[in-house]
């Protein structure tokens, strides 16, 4: 029943949804009101608490006597939950076709699953301005869903992925003395709403059909034939210059042939109930 393959669905929409906080800066200001200098602000996957516990705990690299803290300001995103959504759903049995020429096969997947993956954003900062710096960097673009364009496997290309931000929260937090540090954290939450594709069948391309079609109505003159009393009719045609009886000047629109498989002698007959 299952097959195996990993088209990387959940790793590119984390990758996709993470690319979109790469390029943060922090903007610090003279006196004077000019720019002294750009901080690019660092991101990385982990519940804030973990990054809260490096930065009250200083961790020895090289030994003891060497304690390196994380610096702030810094940015970090995990997935908190997968839902599924049923709003989104489709046929499930509807599917997506591809052909490929050089090979002489055609390919398929079925109709993609909808799942909500819900993120979080958390940017810990020193000074209230750098935490504003950033929020106003980010809210903008949220109205409030941003849609990203991925590519997930060859059939399905340039698949558009809403991003849509559900709340944004501010901590600061000063339990301690004077002497703690004090941390102020933009916790920002979003929901990405994509899909799970199944794995992708293979086939050959169909170059011959055959159509049967029953209609009684059809039938004149004589008995219906056959142990289901069924009759068939067989229409076609051509069309273009080649349609016409001779030459460009008696050019028909379509012309056509109809034939009846029916009557007493089980042969074909025409719409006049002649035999043929």
């Amino acid at each position: 029943m299952f097959d195996i393959f990993y088209n990387q669905a959940v790793r590119k929409i984390t990758v996709a949804f993470a690319s979109l906080f790469n390029d943060i800066y922090v903007v610090r200001l003279n006196s004077d009101g000019t720019t002294e200098k750009h901080i690019r602000v660092p991101l990385g996957y982990g519940p804030k608490q973990k990054y809260i516990r490096r930065l009250n705990e200083n961790t020895s690299i090289l030994d003891d006597s060497t304690d390196v803290a994380i610096t702030l300001p810094r940015l970090a995103f995990n997935m908190t939950g997968i839902e599924y959504d049923s709003a989104r759903k489709k046929n499930t049995l509807q599917r997506r076709f591809i052909t490929h020429t050089d090979s002489g096969k055609t390919y398929n997947n079925y109709s993609e699953v909808p799942y909500n993956f819900n993120f979080k954003l958390s940017a810990m900062v020193k000074f209230m301005e750098d935490g504003l710096c950033i929020m106003e960097q980010i809210l903008p673009y949220f109205t409030p869903e941003f849609t990203i364009t991925i590519n997930f496997n060859d059939i399905n290309q340039k698949v558009d992925i809403p991003i849509v931000l559900s709340g944004v929260s501010l901590n600061e937090e000063y339990e301690g003395d004077f002497d703690s540090r004090r941390l102020i954290s933009f916790d920002m939450d979003f929901t990405a709403k994509a899909h799970i594709y199944g794995p992708i069948k293979e086939s050959k391309i169909i170059q011959i059909t055959t159509n049967t079609i029953w209609n009684l109505e059809e039938l004149i003159g004589g008995e219906i034939s056959g142990p289901t009393g069924a009759l068939s009719k067989l229409t076609g045609g051509v069309t273009g210059p080649s349609g016409g009886s001779s030459g460009i000047d008696d050019f028909t629109d379509y012309t056509t042939n109809t034939r009846v498989y029916g009557g007493p002698s089980g042969g074909a007959i025409d719409e006049g109930g002649n035999n043929i």
